[in-house]
């Protein structure tokens, strides 16, 4: 058997053993220093011109719907009566039942909305989106979704309202928060009197991507640059759209496709640390008449 000895591995001396000890440790440290570990780029990218950020605005920028605030303002300032009260309640109560938005129906709702202001000035309503923002809109903007605003302004880009709300109230929010500017619902005006029709259709779902793609388009945008953010399903088109779109206080449907499709999420509806999916980035009468300016739109019509 001894002659077999040289098939036995020989033990390392201590002395052999803590140099390749030695030797191993230095050769990882080598490789560490080299390696360059992976970084998450700076978002948003200062003095990108070519990128912008949208923002839907309720429950993404604003706690609750500006339509609603907007309706309350109006009927305080008695826009419409205890009959048409009952009217839009009714629709806004089969709307919620239903739980669908039927063509037909929604029309009718819009018809009966916009008839609120037919006939009044587009300055007035203006004037009266200014006493609204800060009766009612002011105290319900999102902290967190304004810091997020505030980093795009910081970093020398533009920065977009999307709502369906009328455009001349979008226009008074944005103004207010400092952003560039808003995209809003527009209304026919003639003269500076509002004719109770609208250009086109709400600013909903796949029209605010539209809205988006052509506001890129004359601004020279880079929308693989751009960024979006939204609380809401019907907004996947505009999300869709851009390089770098977030959920905001996501509903349901939108966070499903959020995770799955790995796009960031921040909810800031409760004290909890907002979740994070994907690569972090830096009553009464009241009520009820919130539901009156449903469809209003308010913007001159370009002549």
């Amino acid at each position: 058997m001894a002659a077999l000895g040289w098939l036995t591995p020989r033990r390392r001396s201590a002395t052999a053993r803590s140099v390749l000890a030695g030797e191993a440790s230095a050769e990882a440290a080598r490789k560490s220093t080299r390696a360059v570990p992976e970084r998450e780029p700076e978002f948003p990218v200062p003095g990108d011109e070519r990128a912008a950020a949208f923002f839907d605005l309720d429950n993404t920028v604003m706690q609750g719907a500006a339509l609603f605030h907007f309706g309350r303002g109006l009927y305080k300032r008695k826009f419409f009566d205890t009959r048409d009260l009952a009217r839009f309640a009714w629709q806004q109560a089969w709307f919620r039942l239903a739980g669908v938005e039927d063509p037909e129906h929604m029309q009718d709702a819009r018809d009966s909305a916009l008839s609120i202001v037919q006939g009044h000035r587009v300055s007035e309503l203006q004037s009266i989106g200014e006493e609204i923002y800060d009766e009612y809109m002011a105290e319900r903007i999102w902290p967190g979704t304004r810091a997020l605003a505030q980093a795009h302004l910081d970093a020398g880009q533009r920065v977009w309202l999307v709502t369906a709300a009328p455009v001349e109230i979008a226009t008074v929010i944005a103004r207010r928060l400092g952003l560039t500017g808003a995209l809003g619902t527009v209304a026919e005006s003639v003269d500076g009197v509002y004719t109770g029709k609208l250009v086109g259709e709400p600013l909903h779902g796949p029209a605010k991507a539209e809205a988006v793609r052509a506001l890129a388009l004359a601004e020279e945008l880079d929308l693989g640059r751009c960024a979006a953010y939204s609380d809401s399903h019907n907004d996947i088109p505009m999300l869709s759209l851009v390089g770098h779109p977030y959920a905001i206080n996501p509903d349901a449907k939108l966070r499903k496709h959020a995770r799955r499709m790995d796009w960031r999420l921040r909810d800031y509806r409760t004290g909890r640390k907002a979740a994070k999916v994907g690569i972090p980035a830096a009553a009464g009468v009241g009520a009820v008449a919130g539901g009156t300016a449903a469809a209003i739109a308010l913007h001159r019509k370009r002549r």
